[in-house]
C-alpha cells in the first residue's frame, strides 16, 4: 500500500512537472511573442553582426525577450546569424520569428534618379542599402573596372541608368555596381546598338549627348527635338554651343562653387574647359549629369528636321523655340532674355 502511494505521489510529480515543461515550450516556441501594433516589423541585420546586435533590434518587439534567447540557442540562431532585411508579423512565435531571419531575406527597392555625380549618387545609394557611400564610390571608381567596361571617370556615372531596383539590403558596393553593369547591358539591346552605330555614336557618347538634351529640356515630348538639333550640329561641323555644358564646366572652378548660374553670360563662354562646347568642336569627354532613360531614347529616336537653333519660350516656360536660321534664332533669344531680365535674374 505504502508503495502504491509513492508511485502514485512520483506520477502526480511527473504530470505536474510534464505540464510546466509543456508550458514552458508552449510560452518558448508556440505561444505569439510580438509586443507591437503595427502588422509587420522589420529588422536589418548588418554583416557580420553579433547576436547582441540582433538582439537589441528584437528587444523592443517582444514581449519576452529570455524566451526567445531559450529558442535561439536551442536552434542553433546564435552561432549562425545571416545578415539582410526581414520581416517580423504581428502574433508570430519565437520559432516563427527564428525561421524568418534566418532564411527569408527580403528584397528592398532602390531608386535613383538625377544624381549629378559618381559622389552624389554614392551618397544616395548608402542611404538604402548597406554599403556606405566611401566604399561604394572606391567600387565606382575603381579603374580597373572601369578600363575593362569601357569606362572612365569621365563616362562612369553614365553606366547608373536612373530607374527603381530591387536589391538585397545587404548587398556590397562592389555587387551593386556589377549588377548597375548587368542592367546597362540589358538597356544596350542589339536595336539601340544599332540605332547608336547608325548616328556614328558609341553608348557613352549617346549618354553623353543625352545628359545635354536632359538639362536643356525635361519635356519627353520635346526632348527628341532638341536632340535633332544637336544631331544636325554635329553633322555639319557646328559647335554644340549647349548653355548647359557651359554650366558644369562653370561649377569645376572654386569661384562657381555654392552657387547656381540661372543666365548664361559671355563670361561663362570663356571658360577654358573640354565641356565648354563654345569653344570646342563635337561632344564633352563625358556627360554632365544623369539623363533620364527617356533622354537617352530621345537621341537613338531623334527628330528629323532641319532646326539648327532653340530658345527658350518665355510664354511656355519649360519648353523651347525652334529655329532654322540664326536671324529667327536671335529674335526668339531676346524676347527670352527681355523675360528673364523683367524676372530681375541677371546672372
Amino acid at each position: 500500500m505504502y508503495i502504491k502511494k509513492i508511485l502514485i505521489a512520483i506520477a502526480l510529480i511527473g504530470l505536474v512537472a510534464a505540464a510546466y515543461f509543456a508550458n514552458m515550450v508552449y510560452k518558448a516556441m508556440i505561444k505569439p511573442n510580438t509586443a507591437f501594433n503595427n502588422e509587420t516589423a522589420y529588422i536589418y541585420i548588418p554583416t557580420h553582426a553579433k547576436y547582441s546586435e540582433v538582439r537589441s533590434q528584437l528587444e523592443p518587439l517582444l514581449a519576452d525577450i529570455e524566451s526567445f534567447d531559450v529558442i535561439a540557442e536551442q536552434k542553433k540562431y546564435i552561432s549562425n546569424i545571416k545578415a539582410g532585411r526581414f520581416e517580423i508579423k504581428k502574433g508570430m512565435n519565437n520559432n516563427d520569428i527564428i525561421n524568418s531571419i534566418r532564411s527569408r531575406n527580403l528584397p528592398i527597392k532602390v531608386a535613383f534618379n538625377n544624381q549629378e555625380t559618381l559622389e552624389k549618387l554614392a551618397g544616395r545609394i548608402s542611404t538604402q542599402i548597406e554599403a556606405d557611400s566611401l566604399s561604394l564610390l572606391n567600387a565606382m571608381k575603381d579603374q580597373a573596372f572601369l578600363r575593362e567596361n569601357n569606362f572612365n571617370e569621365a563616362t562612369a556615372l553614365g553606366m547608373y541608368l536612373p530607374n527603381t531596383y530591387e536589391f538585397f539590403w545587404n548587398t556590397s558596393a562592389e555587387k551593386f555596381r556589377d549588377r548597375m553593369l548587368t542592367e546597362y547591358k540589358r538597356f544596350w539591346t542589339e536595336s539601340r546598338l544599332k540605332k547608336a552605330n547608325a548616328l556614328g555614336l558609341n553608348p557613352n557618347q549617346v549618354i553623353a549627348l543625352a545628359s545635354i538634351v536632359y538639362e536643356e529640356s525635361k519635356q519627353p515630348t520635346e526632348q527628341p527635338r532638341v536632340a535633332g538639333v544637336y544631331l544636325n550640329r554635329l553633322r555639319i561641323g557646328m559647335p554644340l554651343q549647349a548653355d548647359p555644358t557651359l554650366k558644369f564646366a562653370a561649377y569645376q572652378l572654386p569661384q562657381y562653387k555654392n552657387t547656381v548660374i540661372k543666365r548664361v553670360l559671355n563670361v561663362h563662354k570663356e571658360i577654358d574647359s573640354p565641356y565648354n562646347t563654345y569653344k570646342n568642336l563635337g561632344l564633352p569627354p563625358g556627360l554632365i549629369a544623369m539623363p533620364d532613360i527617356s533622354a537617352i531614347d530621345a537621341v537613338l529616336n531623334y527628330e528629323k528636321h532641319k532646326y539648327l537653333y532653340f530658345a527658350a519660350d518665355a510664354k511656355r516656360l519649360g519648353f523651347h523655340k525652334f529655329a532654322k536660321s540664326l536671324a529667327q534664332h536671335n529674335v526668339n533669344a531676346r524676347e527670352y532674355h527681355r523675360y528673364l531680365s523683367s524676372q530681375g535674374i541677371l546672372k
